[in-house]
C-alpha cells in the first residue's frame, strides 16, 4: 500500500510539472505564430463536453457509493437516550450538504460548457449584481444560523446531566495505551485521585488519596458495565497525554485532558444482548465471521491457529492518537439489566482490600 502511495504521488508530482512546463511556454508567447500551445475552438469544445462527462460521472459515483455503501440504517443503531437526535442532526446535515453539492456542481460543470471559448463570442457577465449576492449571503446564512442553534440545543440537552436523576457515577482513566474504569462503591462518590498518588508497589494504579474515605470502597476495573436505563454521568481523567474517551454506539466522545476533570453523561438503552439480536447486528456479525472463516483456511494451511469467532461488544476507544499502540487502546463495555449489573459490582474488590501492604 506504501508504495502504491509513493507511485500516486510521484504521477501528481510529474503531471504538476508537465502542466507547469506548459504555463510557462504559454508566457513566453509572443505572436500568433508562436502560440501553437493556444487551446482551439476545437480544444474548448472537447474541454466543455468533458466537463459534462465529467458531472456524469460525479453524480453516478455518488449514486454507486449511496447504493453500495451508504447504509443509511447504520444511523439507526443508537444505544444511548440522545443518540437518535445526534442522529437526526447528522442525517439533517448530510441532506443539505448533499443538496447544495449536487447543485452547485451542476452549476460549476455547466457553466464551464455553456460559456466555453469561441472565437468572436463573448460570456454574458455582471461586474456587480446586489440581488444576487444578498441571495447568495442570507440563504446560507439562514441554513448554518438553523443548524448551529438545532446544535447548541442538542449539546446542551446532552451535557446537562441531572443530579436529581442519581446517576451512576464512573471514572474513566486514560492511559498509554489502556483504559482503566473507577466506580463510586456502594455512596457513588468517587473519591479524591490524584496522579501523584500512584504507588505501584501497593496497587494504587490510579493514585486514590487512601485517607480519604470515599475512596475506601471505590471499585476499580478493566471492563465497563453499565445498568441499561440509568443515567450515567462519566468523570474522566488522563495520566499522560490527550486522549479521547469514545462510545460510538452510545454517540457519545469527550477528551481526556491531562491534570484536569471532563465529563460526559448518557443513559443506555439497548443490553448488549438485545444489540447482538437486531437483525442489522446478526447480519453484520455473520459477515465478519465468513470473511474470518476464509482467513482461518489460510492460516491453517500455513500452520498457524484460527480466527476466533466475532461476537459484538460496545466498545469504549481512544480517538486520539496517542502514541504508538493507539490503535488497540479500547475497552469492553458491557450493557445489562440492574440485577445483572447488582450481581457484578458485588464480584469486584473494593480499593481498600485492594491495596498491598
Amino acid at each position: 500500500m506504501t508504495a502504491l502511495l509513493t507511485i500516486i504521488v510521484l504521477v501528481f508530482i510529474l503531471i504538476a510539472i508537465w502542466q507547469m512546463v506548459k504555463i510557462f511556454d504559454l508566457a513566453q508567447a509572443k505572436n500568433e505564430s508562436t502560440t501553437s500551445g493556444v487551446a482551439t475552438d476545437k480544444d474548448n469544445t472537447i474541454n466543455g463536453y468533458l466537463m459534462m462527462g465529467f458531472l456524469a460521472f460525479i453524480y453516478v459515483i455518488t449514486i454507486v457509493s449511496f447504493v453500495k455503501w451508504g447504509d443509511l440504517p447504520l444511523m439507526s443503531n443508537s444505544a444511548s437516550e440522545h443518540g437518535p437526535t445526534i442522529d437526526n442532526l447528522m442525517i439533517i446535515s448530510m441532506v443539505i450538504i448533499f443538496f447544495v453539492q449536487t447543485v452547485t456542481q451542476f452549476l460549476l460543470h455547466y457553466f464551464a460548457y455553456k460559456y466555453k471559448g469561441e472565437k468572436g463570442k463573448k460570456a454574458l457577465f455582471f461586474a456587480d449584481n446586489n440581488k444576487l449576492e444578498a441571495i447568495w449571503t442570507i440563504i446560507p446564512v439562514i441554513v448554518l444560523a438553523g443548524l448551529i442553534i438545532y446544535g447548541l440545543s442538542t449539546w446542551i440537552n446532552i451535557m446537562g446531566v441531572d443530579e436529581s436523576d442519581d446517576p451512576l457515577i464512573v471514572e474513566l482513566y486514560a492511559q498509554q495505551f489502556n483504559w482503566k474504569a473507577r466506580y463510586g462503591g456502594a455512596d457513588n462518590t468517587l473519591g479524591k485521585a490524584n496522579v501523584r498518588l500512584i504507588d505501584i508497589d501497593r496497587a494504587n494504579i490510579l493514585g486514590l488519596d487512601e485517607s480519604d474515605p470515599n475512596a475506601q470502597d471505590d471499585i476499580i476495573t478493566t471492563e465497563l458495565h453499565l445498568p441499561v436505563g440509568r443515567p450515567v454521568l462519566f468523570k474522566m481523567r488522563s495520566q499522560d497525554v490527550l486522549h479521547s474517551a469514545y462510545m460510538p454506539h452510545f454517540r457519545a466522545q469527550m477528551n481526556c485532558v491531562p491534570g484536569m476533570i471532563t465529563q460526559f453523561g448518557f443513559t443506555p438503552t439497548v443490553t448488549t444482548a438485545e444489540m447482538r439480536q437486531t437483525p442489522q447486528m446478526i447480519e453484520k456479525i455473520q459477515n465478519i465471521n465468513n470473511i474470518r472463516v476464509e482467513k482461518s483456511k489460510k492460516l491453517v494451511a500455513k500452520g498457524e491457529d484460527a480466527l476466533e469467532r466475532y461476537e459484538f461488544d460496545y466498545l469504549l476507544l481512544c480517538n486520539k492518537i496517542c502514541g504508538k499502540s493507539h490503535y488497540n487502546m479500547q475497552m469492553k463495555i458491557v450493557v445489562e439489566t440492574q440485577e445483572e449489573y447488582d450481581a457484578w459490582i458485588a464480584e469486584q474488590k473494593e480499593f481498600k482490600n485492594s491495596l498491598v501492604n
